[in-house]
């Protein structure tokens, strides 16, 4: 006999508790980047989000829908379902395993989004502020909303209230190495920088992100104005988490978010005012910004309209003149320019911490594959460098391949270039970010201390190459 729906069920989705609409979104956005490999900047703020991995921005391997989740609501709902998906995404392995564990017979079989119900529930116990009774309700609410999961939200009531009552275990058990890194990249990391160093990535990729800001000037100025930390390399670190867009030089477009790794590769260009340059793959525009704010003459390039547009915005709020060309970077016709900047689409390793679905939704053979785009990008970009002028290349990634093997590779091929050598003076004085080569290499793990004796988490994982052509 089929089970009875309750009452509630057939309700409209106006009448429903408070929160509940905000965790059906978190559920929605979990089975659409877990199923799917959607991005999760781009499920909360359409196309227009962060670049993924491919060409075109979208997730390698994965389908790219343009319509955000729950694009109904209100921006307290999509906060808290933000802020949900964020938790769950950053300790998956860690709720899964704590789910896994209080499930005798494991995850039931054509159960709907049941999984999803249970990740949103356990990411608010262990790892939200959120009281226990709403995560726990909430959840059951959710399951019984749903066709497939509804037989079982007695068995997310059972599940969730356990997790509850050994939450200080389960945290205390649990490594972010171990349970919430892919194995593919535990490897990859401890192959490349040590597993002492891998596990310390991963730790810092378990901590909620900082806020850095890059301004047009008077850095010292704007961090008093902002109670902020200015670091060594000349970005501010905020130290309160007010809404950007509420904080003093926002609306005057004095500043603009930019994490300080993400600050240094535009800088190594070392831009006078009236040098031609050209920003490719640019938006959404951070680097842009930096070099019109020196003077340069910059053509910002990217074939993605949404995110040209949004580029467009934000140059309009920075009251900053750049030229925007729709065009695919591999292929752009134009002049030479004095320097040429390019920040390649990558697997974006290196902002896990920040982007946390990157971790889940990337394969290993997505690797070779970037770093085939990579190369064809960085020898197109080579012919679009005067003579004498610079070219760097940069990527927000930590594997080698997409960073210090491209660029050997593309010396060993391109011998009209050389590399020119990056000092940790350049860099704020800050010399682990400069490796034995020369060039700039961030790690989420390494953070820095101020003169004050400050201590300061570390950037976003970032690597950049300063290359000049010969000739005159």
């Amino acid at each position: 006999m089929k089970a009875s729906v309750p009452a509630h069920r057939g309700r409209s989705r106006r009448e429903d508790p408070p929160g509940l609409a905000a965790r059906r979104m978190a559920v929605a956005a979990l089975t659409r980047i877990l199923g799917h490999s959607e991005g999760l900047e781009d499920l909360f703020d359409g196309a227009a989000g962060r670049r993924g991995a491919s060409r075109d921005n979208k997730p390698a391997g994965g389908r790219h829908q343009d319509k955000p989740v729950g694009a109904e609501l209100d921006q307290r709902d999509k906060a808290l379902a933000r802020a949900i998906t964020t938790a769950a995404l950053r300790r998956l392995g860690t709720l899964r395993k704590a789910i896994g564990e209080r499930l005798q017979k494991g995850l039931p079989r054509n159960s709907g989004a049941l999984e999803a119900i249970l990740l949103v529930g356990a990411a608010q116990l262990l790892l939200l502020d959120v009281p226990d009774h709403a995560a726990v309700t909430t959840a059951v609410d959710l399951a019984r909303g749903d066709k497939r999961a509804f037989p079982y939200a007695k068995l997310v009531n059972a599940v969730l209230r356990r997790i509850a009552a050994d939450r200080d275990a389960i945290l205390a058990t649990t490594d972010p190495f171990d349970v919430d890194t892919p194995a593919w990249l535990r490897a990859r990391w401890s192959e490349t920088y040590g597993e002492a160093t891998a596990r310390q990535i991963a730790a810092a990729h378990g901590r909620e992100p900082s806020i850095d800001i890059t301004v047009k000037a008077d850095a010292p100025h704007w961090a008093e104005q902002l109670g902020g930390l200015l670091l060594p390399t000349g970005s501010i670190r905020l130290t309160t988490r007010t809404p950007v867009a509420e904080l003093p030089g926002y609306a005057e477009g004095a500043w603009w978010v930019q994490d300080a790794a993400a600050a240094l590769p535009a800088r190594l260009l070392r831009v006078q005012s009236g040098d031609t340059v050209l920003d490719l793959c640019a938006a959404p525009g951070g680097k842009t910004a930096q070099l019109a704010a020196a003077g340069a003459d910059v053509t910002a390039v990217d074939r993605a309209e949404a995110r040209l547009e949004r580029l467009k915005e934000n140059m309009k709020r920075l009251k900053l003149g750049v030229t925007c060309r729709r065009a695919d970077a591999g292929s752009l016709e134009h002049a030479p320019a004095d320097a040429v900047l390019l920040d390649a689409p990558c697997s974006a390793t290196g902002t896990i911490r920040r982007h946390p679905d990157v971790a889940w939704t990337k394969r290993p053979e997505d690797i070779p594959a970037l770093a085939a785009i990579q190369r064809q990008l960085l020898d197109h970009a080579a012919g679009l460098v005067k003579a004498g002028g610079i070219l760097v290349y940069c990527t927000c990634s930590l594997e080698p391949e997409e960073g210090e093997a491209q660029t050997d590779a593309f010396l060993a091929r391109n011998p009209e270039f050389r590399r020119e050598a990056i000092s940790a003076a350049e860099l704020g004085g800050v010399d682990h970010l400069v490796t034995r080569d020369g060039d700039f290499r961030s790690l989420p793990s390494a953070g820095m201390t101020l003169a004050d004796g400050t201590a300061v988490d570390g950037f976003d994982g970032f690597y950049a190459a300063r290359l000049r052509r010969g000739g005159t």
